[in-house]
C-alpha cells in the first residue's frame, strides 16, 4: 500500500477550508482522495446536518489540487497555486452528502498544456461505488500567481 504526504502539505488550505482527509491513489494522470463531510461544518445545513451537494465541486477542485500537487513534488518541484476557472456539466444524484459517510473524490486529468491550463474529468463516488457527483472543471496554475490575481483584480 502507498502512503501519501498529509493533506495538509499538499493543499494550502487550512482549518474548515481543507475538506479533503488523503490521499488514497495517484497516477500520472488521476489521484482519489477522502472526504468525510462534517455535520458541525459551517456548511451543514441545520435542518439534516448534511454537506450541499454543489460543495462537491470545492471537493473536486481541492482533489485536483492534490492531484497536481504530488506531480510536482515527484518531479522535484514546489507545487505552485492554482486557480478554478469554470466548472462544466456539474451534476449530482441527491441534494447532499450526509454528515460523516466517506467520499471517494476522483479527479482524472484530460487535457494539460505548457501554460499551465488543464482540464479534469471528475466524480464523487460513495464507499460502495455509487456516483453521487460529477463534472469537468477548468484549472489554472500561473507561473505567477500574485501577478495574475492581481491583474484580474485591477
Amino acid at each position: 500500500m502507498t502512503t501519501f504526504p498529509p493533506i495538509e502539505e499538499l493543499l494550502l488550505h487550512r482549518d474548515n477550508m481543507l475538506l479533503l482527509k488523503e490521499v488514497t491513489a495517484f497516477s500520472d494522470e488521476a489521484a482519489t482522495c477522502l472526504s468525510i463531510p462534517d455535520a458541525d461544518a459551517w456548511y451543514a445545513a441545520a435542518a439534516d446536518r448534511a454537506m450541499p451537494a454543489w460543495i462537491g465541486i470545492e471537493l473536486m477542485a481541492q482533489a485536483i489540487a492534490a492531484h497536481v500537487s504530488l506531480l510536482a513534488r515527484r518531479d522535484g518541484k514546489t507545487p505552485k497555486a492554482g486557480v478554478l476557472l469554470g466548472t462544466r456539466d456539474f451534476r449530482a444524484a441527491q441534494p447532499t452528502f450526509a454528515g460523516g459517510r466517506p467520499l471517494l473524490v476522483h479527479a482524472s486529468q484530460s487535457f494539460r498544456n505548457a501554460d499551465g491550463l488543464a482540464s479534469y474529468d471528475c466524480r464523487i463516488e460513495s464507499e460502495q461505488g455509487e456516483e453521487l457527483a460529477a463534472a469537468a472543471l477548468t484549472v489554472y496554475e500561473p507561473d505567477n500567481f500574485e501577478q495574475f490575481i492581481s491583474g484580474i483584480t485591477d
